[in-house]
């Protein structure tokens, strides 16, 4: 089953005097990577947020915007005066270095300007384990709301994705198909041309192969080391296999996006390889649609988790 990257997933939740809402938006990425946005005061439960959203999201940027407000947020903060008496005590230190060396320091030591400082204000909760459980209890139940609006939108994504893949594939099925069935006539092709082409050479100069010494030797050797160059069944039955793999772990496996990625980069390349050995015109014609099917795989895959 296929997932895509992108998706949309919002949840609120409530109870008694804390309310949690979660945003979450996911993008494609080869890799996971979180962005987090989450009100001041909670750090302690980024690494609990991330956590839980690896436990369901193998890949993808997901960016998450989490607001928890409390019904009485005029009681939940507070001055943290160990690091207000620092800055002072370094801010003047500081500015008498400055006038013994000849420097004025501009400004003053004013509370409205220091409160502003890192660490200054600070909430209540910031530093109580307990009251970052009961809100992480909350937070949990939120997240996975979100998640589940966002794995249904994801899904929902993905199986549209995958019904599009699965024609796309029946498309490379029916094309080198046609294929199988034009090798055998590559090399008894190649032979007539090349026939043909001594013939007229030898017609200018009056000459036959059968009057010539070893010349049928060598046509025949030139011809055994051409089939055996133009020979493309290996690259065929690869792709065939390619092509099966593809179809099992696109309905078998989640989080399959890296291994379809593998397997969309050796198709094309063993039909690359199909074009260059096999030297036909009729070959060649197919080989082009194929990669031009090839590609819109490509970036379809791109998107799957």
């Amino acid at each position: 089953m296929l997932y895509s990257m992108t998706g949309f997933g919002a949840a609120v939740c409530t109870e008694e005097n804390i309310s949690i809402s979660v945003e979450l938006k996911a993008v494609n990425n080869r890799y996971f990577k979180m962005s987090l946005r989450l009100t001041d005061g909670y750090g302690a439960l980024e690494q609990r947020i991330e956590s839980l959203l690896r436990s369901v999201i193998e890949r993808g940027t997901i960016n998450a915007t989490i607001r928890i407000v409390r019904a009485q947020e005029d009681t939940g903060f507070q001055i943290n005066t160990v690091v207000l008496e620092s800055y002072v005590k370094q801010l003047t230190d500081a500015a008498t270095k400055l006038g013994q060396k000849g420097y004025a320091p501009h400004g003053s030591l004013s509370l409205d300007r220091l409160v502003l400082l890192p660490g200054v204000v600070i909430t209540e909760n910031e530093n109580s384990e307990t009251d970052n459980e009961a809100v992480g209890t909350l937070l949990d139940k939120t997240i996975r709301d979100a998640l589940d609006a966002l794995q249904t939108m994801r899904k929902t994504e993905g199986a549209s994705m995958a019904k599009d893949l699965t024609a796309n594939l029946e498309s490379l099925r029916l094309s080198i198909g046609n294929i199988t069935a034009l090798a055998p006539r590559v090399a008894p092709l190649y032979r007539q041309r090349l026939k043909e082409r001594i013939e007229k050479i030898m017609t200018e100069y009056g000459l036959s192969l059968g009057t010539v010494p070893n010349t049928d030797g060598d046509f025949i050797r030139e011809l055994a080391s051409y089939a055996d160059r133009c020979d493309i069944s290996e690259e065929l039955v690869r792709f065939q296999s390619h092509l099966e793999q593809f179809l099992w772990a696109m309905q078998s496996q989640e989080g399959c996006g890296r291994k379809l990625d593998f397997l969309t980069q050796e198709l094309f390349r063993e039909v690359n390889t199909i074009g260059s050995k096999a030297n036909d015109a009729d070959i060649t014609k197919h080989v082009v649609e194929i990669k031009a099917v090839i590609e819109r795989i490509r970036e379809m895959v791109q998107n799957v988790e």
